[in-house]
């Protein structure tokens, strides 16, 4: 029994049944669906469907032979349009993945992929979406025995991917690389540290600065004219920043929970918004909320950073207040860093890196 999220093309998964995002009509859809037909082969696949299903209602499923996929078995479920979150779409989703399961289990599937349902061109918000899927997922596996892989593909994810993949490396081995030498075989003599095809420099030794007598007077006043703003007198430092900087001197001896509570309020966030985009359930969110002395896990207090949006410097001090610290020595916060500092809030996104650099996934 295993619930795991990974970055593939559905219809390349080698499981016993993939999980098609299926059109009501009797008819070919865009997206997932039109990729699953043609890697099963688009005609007698929908052959089959006009022949033993017909018409569906969205949140019900059916189940049709695999054909020339790898897969034995297509489960096919109609996937909701998302309005506005008040057309029942919610309840609509969570029958596409209780649909899903209930038919695997029916016919003996022990391993089965689901896309991200109604994520794509449906609309429906990827966070969201994302909580749907595991919020049925794991309630399905408390009683069932089945090994289950969410599969995310898509455009904007895989361009993500791609990119930040390539940038993800390069700050690891700079942030990670460096200080695990430096931990390991302490300052070396010569002037370069090799590791793992990295070469990193010493920086070279300083120049002595010359004596302040031998700097001209006039070319003194020239560099301090340039540290002079041009319109000093109409920036109104007071206005703009005292306040805020007493505001943050009123919190200093918050909790956690205090200190996260008014972050959110000072961005114009919405509690839902946040716990939403970490991925974190509810229930445990609100014991955060109205328990000002709650403690959180580590993880659970890094994915608030990321729900919250948080910089890097709020994310230290949030995390501080709880006891933790962002360590550069460890590849998880090196992980967690890389996203706050370069403002990518995507938990899907940093839990499929975490997986692909061999670390424990937070989401499954």
């Amino acid at each position: 029994m295993s619930f795991r999220i990974i970055r593939n093309d559905i219809t390349k998964m080698n499981v016993e049944a993939i999980v098609n995002t299926a059109n009501g009509q009797i008819d070919v859809g865009a997206g997932c669906d039109l990729s699953v037909y043609r890697a099963a082969g688009f005609d007698q696949l929908l052959e089959y469907r006009k022949q033993h299903i017909g018409q569906i209602e969205e949140g019900q499923s059916f189940l049709t032979p695999g054909f020339d996929l790898a897969a034995k078995y297509i489960i096919h479920t109609v996937s909701p349009f998302y309005w506005d979150g008040k057309h029942g779409e919610e309840e609509k989703l969570r029958n596409c993945y209780r649909n899903s399961l209930r038919i695997a289990k029916e016919n003996d599937i022990t391993e089965i992929a689901f896309p991200l349902i109604s994520t794509g061109s449906f609309g429906y918000p990827k966070e969201e979406g994302m909580r749907i899927a595991i919020d049925e997922i794991h309630s399905f596996l408390l009683t069932n025995n089945m090994n289950i892989t969410l599969v995310v593909f898509d455009d904007k994810t895989t361009r993500l991917g791609e990119h930040l993949f390539s940038d993800l490396e390069k700050y690891i081995s700079h942030n990670y690389v460096i200080e695990k030498a430096e931990e390991d075989y302490g300052n070396q003599d010569s002037g370069f540290i090799e590791l793992n095809e990295c070469v990193c420099a010493k920086p070279p030794k300083r120049k002595p600065i010359a004596p302040r007598h031998e700097v001209s007077k006039v070319s003194s006043m020239k560099d301090q004219s340039r540290c002079i703003p041009e319109a000093i007198e109409d920036w109104d430092f007071e206005g703009e920043h005292v306040s805020k900087i007493n505001e943050r001197i009123n919190h200093r001896s918050d909790t956690f929970s205090q200190y996260l509570m008014f972050l959110i309020q000072e961005k114009g966030m919405e509690n839902t918004e946040v716990y939403k985009r970490a991925i974190i359930d509810k229930k445990i969110f609100s014991k955060i909320k109205n328990n000002k002395d709650y403690h959180p896990q580590k993880m659970t207090a890094l994915c608030l950073c990321i729900g919250a949006t948080l910089n890097l410097d709020e994310s230290k001090d949030l995390l501080a207040r709880a006891g933790y610290a962002l360590s550069p020595c460890d590849m998880t916060d090196i992980i967690f860093t890389y996203f706050i500092e370069n403002k990518i809030y995507d938990m899907i996104e940093l839990d499929i890196q975490l997986e692909e650099h061999g670390l424990p996934c937070i989401i499954a």
